[in-house]
């Protein structure tokens, strides 16, 4: 049983389908209305059925008020992290500080080398986001007046200014799996961001829980350093149909506090670019699940942990 303590957060996961470019604005200014933390959206550049995802995040931005944001995924192999750095930070001056960034290691080699990106093995993919988390880091940090000198195999900053920095501490959400991105995570990340369809089971949660936990104590932090996000998929139905987050809201409460007391989940990011289910969350399921888990909480005497803080 794992519950980190973490404050809940609820959010979308929007596709960015370029068909209808105002439909995907409007549900990111729903998704604000509705009284969600979040709206992400995917990131793969080599969709041509898909609005670029940086230039849609920042046009959301101009449009909404409240409402953090992020990629979900940013694609690492085709945003170079010097300039994704520069890209997240201006953005969050802009916006207020409402930006985070959530970052894959990628795939979908053969239409990332279609771009020009350049196709890496799984532990390649794994040393090349270690690389470009410590450049975006580097960039971001504005007190040390020393130049970045990070000279890398995939990724090097080597004389490079730094700076902007961010107007908030921006968190960096590891998309990750496998076990040497799992420890990764552990490692430097500030949030794990999987999503429950890529997952066999719950117990896969678990076990991923521990290799980051292992990780994190091997490095000297606490495993409360890294908030775990889900990205989630559902219906809403009259009655339980069975399938988890398929059913009336009042299943979804159940099943979302189970997540969060039980599984270590403190983010729920739902898809499915359904109006009605994101109006649903953000009014009614979000405030019932934050209610029974702060209840729960309380029974079970669990400190409240403050949200973890962003790494320097």
């Amino acid at each position: 049983m794992s519950d980190y303590g973490h404050d809940l957060l609820f959010g979308s996961f929007i596709t960015p389908t370029n068909a209808a470019p105002e439909r995907v604005v409007g549900l990111a200014q729903l998704s604000e209305q509705a009284g969600l933390d979040l709206a992400t959206f995917q990131d793969h550049p080599y969709q041509p059925g898909f609005l670029d995802t940086w230039t849609l995040l920042s046009w959301v931005a101009a449009r909404t008020e409240r409402i953090r944001l992020a990629p979900n995924v940013a694609n690492l192999p085709l945003r170079p992290p010097a300039v994704l750095a520069r890209s997240v930070a201006s953005l969050d001056l802009l916006s207020g500080g409402r930006v985070e960034l959530g970052l894959g290691s990628g795939a979908f080699w053969d239409a990332i080398e279609a771009m020009g990106g350049r196709r890496l093995t799984p532990g390649q993919g794994v040393d090349a986001l270690r690389e470009a988390i410590g450049i975006i880091r580097a960039l971001w940090d504005t007190t040390d007046r020393t130049r970045v000198d990070l000279p890398g195999e995939h990724w090097s900053a080597v004389g490079a200014k730094r700076g902007p920095a961010p107007a908030h501490p921006v968190g960096i959400w590891v998309g990750a799996y496998k076990p040497r991105m799992l420890r990764l995570t552990g490692e430097l990340a500030d949030g794990w961001l999987p999503s429950l369809s890529y997952l066999q089971s719950l117990q896969d949660l678990d076990d991923a829980n521990a290799r980051i936990d292992d990780a994190a104590q091997a490095a000297g932090r606490a495993p409360t350093a890294v908030r775990r996000l889900l990205n989630v998929g559902g219906q809403l139905a009259p009655r339980p149909t069975g399938n988890l987050l398929s059913g009336p809201p009042q299943q979804w409460v159940e099943e979302l506090a189970v997540l969060a007391l039980e599984h270590g989940i403190s983010a729920f990011i739902v898809g499915g670019d359904d109006p009605t289910l994101l109006a649903t969350v953000g009014q009614e399921i979000a405030p019932a699940v934050r209610e029974l888990v702060a209840a729960e909480r309380g029974t079970r005497g669990t400190a409240p942990v403050p949200a973890p803080a962003a790494r320097a």
